[in-house]
């Protein structure tokens, strides 16, 4: 069984191909996580480019999404039976008094599709429940979504409640968004800033790598 199969299915958005193909592969005794590894993660990151470089669009990019979901529903419990560990652990979420989050969604998506383990608390998410939600799930990254101006304060004071936390140290935080620049990332404290979702996902792995050892 040729992993290449899987990662073009994927690419090309055929949910039922992609789970056919990574159940073919598992019939032949490849491991689940070298399906993961090597097939879906980089069917993802592909698209990710295509989506960066505007030869694919939010359409597309759900419909690869879907079957990757579709394929690690397959894989999941022998993932975990075999102890893989993900990238890292993301909390993410819309900052409060904001209700947009299609923009976090599509960050949401390339994450996991490129190996992260993503907890979405959805919009309009209080600076506590951020906090609330690292410490539950051992998150070592977060990222804030806003679109509307009116809401970049509630981005600061939610770093500023990360900072504060006792998490604070071993957690980084990414944010983005329409009204979000580089340089009012670095006035609130916060860790790194992406523009998309494809700089969302390189972004991550520098910062998660920043905080390993």
């Amino acid at each position: 069984m040729d992993l290449s199969t899987i990662k073009q299915r994927l690419v090309e958005g055929d949910a039922q191909g992609t789970v056919d193909a990574a159940r073919e592969a598992l019939a032949s005794d490849i491991p689940a996580e070298a399906i993961l590894r090597d097939a879906l993660i980089p069917g993802m990151e592909e698209v990710g480019d295509l989506f960066a470089r505007n030869e694919y669009f939010v359409p597309e990019l759900l419909l690869s999404a879907r079957a990757m979901h579709t394929a690690l529903d397959v894989l999941r419990p022998l993932l975990v039976g075999g102890g893989y560990q993900p990238a890292g652990k993301v909390v993410m979420g819309t900052v409060q008094g904001d209700l947009h989050d299609i923009g976090k969604k599509l960050v949401a998506i390339m994450l996991e599709g490129t190996g992260f383990e993503v907890i979405d608390l959805g919009t309009n998410v209080a600076p506590e429940r951020f906090v609330e939600a690292t410490r539950e799930n051992g998150a070592t990254l977060v990222g804030l979504s806003a679109l509307l101006t009116t809401t970049l304060p509630a981005m600061e004071e939610t770093v500023r409640a990360i900072h504060q936390a006792e998490v604070a140290g071993e957690v980084r935080v990414m944010v983005g968004g329409a009204p979000v620049t580089d340089s009012f990332a670095r006035q609130i404290g916060a860790d790194g800033y992406a523009p998309d979702a494809s700089t969302a996902v390189a972004l991550a792995r520098r910062l998660l790598g920043s905080t390993a050892g």
